[in-house]
């Protein structure tokens, strides 16, 4: 089965304090995050293997920035794919607050 042909969408789910990229219904990779705030500090994102070199990740990034700025929000990547996703899409650079020892701290007492 060609993976790559699927109908592809990415939802916000709150509960789960995630975004998810679904392939044709199916969860095929993920980005974690806090709200601190007006900042959404991600912390992981993760692609699951047989979904593998498809640009997912990119697109699952992509769609959850759009998403944060259309909130009004500060993005704060911990996670090291958005650090390097924000700096190859300058047009999120804006969105970008540093990754700071307060922000670290936080995130540890918050995934307790």
């Amino acid at each position: 089965m060609d993976e790559s042909a699927g109908i592809r969408s990415v939802q916000r789910v709150v509960a789960r304090h995630r975004y998810e990229i679904l392939v044709d219904c199916r969860r095929a990779g993920l980005a974690a995050y806090r709200d601190r705030g007006v900042q959404r500090v991600f912390f992981h994102t993760e692609v699951d293997d047989a979904f593998a070199g498809q640009g997912l990740g990119a697109e699952l990034v992509q769609s959850a920035l759009a998403d944060v700025r259309g909130a009004g929000k500060r993005v704060v990547p911990v996670c090291s794919y958005v650090a390097k996703f924000l700096e190859r899409h300058e047009e999120f650079a804006d969105l970008a607050d540093p990754v700071t020892p307060d922000v670290l701290s936080w995130l540890e007492d918050e995934l307790r």
